[in-house]
């Protein structure tokens, strides 16, 4: 099983369990170090920031679950 990833998306509907996304990575650097983040294309839904890159910028939606205003999208990354 390959490495689990959240990401928050706004609006409803646009991916689905299953759906094989890809992601874009980006790069902040904080107080911390530099932090990863990602979105999967076409800017559905980001990644809060990870301290290690990911391996593969592939992977497959597993989970997408209601919060309050938001969207849960959990993506299951390619090994």
């Amino acid at each position: 099983m390959g490495q689990m990833v959240d990401f928050t998306m706004e609006r409803e509907g646009l991916v689905k369990p299953g759906d094989r996304v890809e992601l874009k990575e980006d790069q902040a650097i904080t107080m911390s170090g530099v932090m990863y983040y990602y979105t999967i294309k076409p800017a559905v839904a980001m990644s809060s920031n990870l301290k290690k890159p990911l391996d593969k910028l592939t992977g497959t939606v597993r989970k997408v679950e209601p919060q309050v205003s938001i969207y849960m999208v959990t993506v299951e990354i390619d090994e």
